[in-house]
C-alpha cells in the first residue's frame, strides 16, 4: 500500500493570530469633593487561543498598571518590561495633551506585553484585561481564595456587558459556515476550502483562497474515497500491476 500525504505550503496557511489592543476615551471620575483620577477604556479584539474571550472591554486607571506591571515583573524576574509614561506630580487632568501623552504611553505598554508569550501566560494579565476586578480581587482569584476561577471571573464579567457586534457577526458567520458545510457533501467542502482546481500528492492548483476565519486549521489532512479521476485522493491504494498472461490461460509458470 502507498500512502500519499499531502502538505499544505507555507503560502497556503492563511490563518494568522492577531491581538489588537487600544487604550482610548479617557474619563474623568470624581472620588470625593476635593479628588479625581482619569481612568482608560482598554479594548481587547483577538483570535489568539490564549485568550478566554476574544472580545472585551474594561476600564482602569494609571494606578492599576502601575500594580500590573509590578506583578509581571515579580514573576518575570529575567524579563525587561517595557516602561510606564513617567507619573509626574504636575499631571494635569484637564490638559488635553497631558491626558492623551498618558494613554499613548499606556497603550505601547500593552502593546510591548502582549508580545511576549511568558507574560501572556500569568492569569493576572488577562483578569486585568478582561475583567473589572479590582488588584486586591485579582490576587485573591489567582492564589485560588475565591469561589470563581480565573475562566469564571472572565466570563461572568462579559455576561454583565453588552455583546459586541464584531463578536456576533463572527458568531452567527461561524454558524451559517458550519449549516452549510453540513448540506454539503465531503467533495464539495474540500474544493471550498481549498477554492476548487486540481489536486494531487504532487501538485496543487488554487483558484481562490478562503479567508483567515474559513481555515483555523494550518495543517488540513482530508481522506476521500472513490477511484474517479476526478475525485481528490490523498489516501489511495497504488494499483496493482498485473503480470504477463498464458495464452493457455492462468498465470505464467515460473522457469
Amino acid at each position: 500500500m502507498r500512502l500519499l500525504v499531502y502538505k499544505v505550503p507555507q503560502d497556503l496557511c492563511w490563518y494568522k493570530e492577531f491581538v489588537t489592543v487600544l487604550v482610548r476615551d479617557p474619563r474623568i471620575q470624581k472620588e470625593d469633593s476635593w479628588h479625581s483620577h482619569i481612568n482608560y477604556e482598554i479594548f481587547i479584539h483577538t483570535n489568539s487561543m490564549c485568550f478566554t474571550r476574544k472580545t472585551s472591554c474594561v476600564r482602569r486607571r494609571f494606578r492599576e498598571f502601575v500594580w500590573l506591571r509590578q506583578r509581571l515583573q515579580k514573576n518575570a524576574v529575567l524579563l525587561q518590561l517595557p516602561e510606564l509614561p513617567s507619573k509626574t506630580p504636575f499631571f494635569n487632568t484637564n490638559n488635553p495633551h497631558h491626558v492623551d501623552h498618558r494613554r499613548q504611553g499606556l497603550q505601547e505598554f500593552l502593546e510591548k506585553i502582549l508580545q511576549n508569550a511568558l507574560l501572556l501566560s500569568d492569569s493576572r494579565l488577562h483578569l486585568f484585561l478582561q475583567t473589572q476586578l479590582s488588584p486586591e480581587d485579582i490576587e485573591a482569584c489567582v492564589s485560588g481564595q475565591t469561589k470563581y476561577s480565573v475562566a469564571d471571573a472572565i466570563h461572568k464579567f462579559a455576561s454583565l456587558k453588552r455583546r459586541f457586534p464584531i463578536e456576533e457577526e463572527e458568531r452567527k458567520r461561524g454558524k451559517n459556515d458550519t449549516d452549510s458545510d453540513s448540506e454539503r457533501g465531503p467533495h464539495e467542502s474540500f474544493q471550498r476550502y481549498f477554492g476548487g482546481g486540481s489536486f494531487s500528492a504532487a501538485e496543487h492548483t488554487r483558484s481562490e483562497g478562503p479567508a483567515a476565519a474559513d481555515l483555523p486549521l494550518l495543517l488540513l489532512l482530508w481522506v476521500f474515497g472513490g477511484n474517479g479521476p476526478s475525485t481528490p485522493c490523498l489516501w489511495r491504494s497504488a494499483p496493482k500491476t498485473p503480470g504477463p498472461l498464458n495464452p493457455l490461460g492462468g498465470p505464467v509458470p515460473k522457469g
